[in-house]
C-alpha cells in the first residue's frame, strides 16, 4: 500500500508542476507573443502550486525527506532515536488532523467565494488544505504502524 500510495503522491506533485510549468509558458507566450494575456492563468498556477506543495510535503514525509535535526539523530543511542520517530509519527498525525480540521472550517467560511481569474468557487483551491492535512495524516499512520511492528531494539548482554 505505501508503495502504490508514493506513486500515487509522485504523480501528483510532478502532474502539480507540469501544470504550472504548462500555464506560465502559455500564458508567457501568450502575452508577449499576440499581446492577449490569459486572465486565469496566474490564478491557476499559483494554486497548483499550493497543491503540489501538499503532494510533495506527504511524499518527502514518507520517504525521510523532511527537515530534521541529524546531528541529534546521530547523538543518540538506538532506543531512544526509536522513541523520536514514533513521537514524531504522533504529533505528525495530529498536525495534519489539525490541518484537515482548520482546512474544513476555511473551506465552510469562505469556500463560497468566487475565484476573479478562473470564475470558479475558492472551496476547489482552499480544500488542498484539507487534502493535504488527510494525506499527511494518512501518511503518519502508515509510518507510526511500521514503526510499532518492527521488532524492539535489543540491548547487548553484559558479561558478569
Amino acid at each position: 500500500m505505501k508503495h502504490i500510495y508514493k506513486t500515487t503522491l509522485s504523480w501528483l506533485t510532478g502532474g502539480s508542476l507540469f501544470i504550472v510549468f504548462a500555464v506560465v509558458l502559455v500564458s508567457s507566450l501568450s502575452r508577449y507573443a499576440l499581446n492577449a494575456p490569459i486572465q486565469w492563468s496566474e490564478e491557476v498556477a499559483k494554486y497548483a502550486m499550493i497543491y503540489g506543495a501538499m503532494f510533495g510535503t506527504i511524499l518527502c514525509y514518507l520517504e525521510g525527506l523532511h527537515i530534521k535535526f541529524g546531528f541529534i539523530e546521530d547523538a543518540v543511542p538506538a532506543a531512544v532515536r526509536r522513541v523520536f520517530e514514533v513521537l514524531i509519527d504522533v504529533v505528525t498525525l495530529g498536525c495534519g488532523l489539525v490541518l484537515v480540521w482548520s482546512g474544513y472550517l476555511f473551506v465552510i467560511k469562505r469556500g463560497g467565494i468566487v475565484a476573479t481569474g478562473t470564475g470558479l468557487p475558492m472551496a476547489y483551491f482552499q480544500a488542498a488544505m484539507v487534502i493535504g492535512g488527510a494525506g499527511l495524516a494518512l501518511a503518519a499512520l502508515i509510518k507510526l504502524l511500521e514503526r510499532l511492528k518492527r521488532q524492539p531494539i535489543t540491548q547487548p548482554q553484559r558479561s558478569e
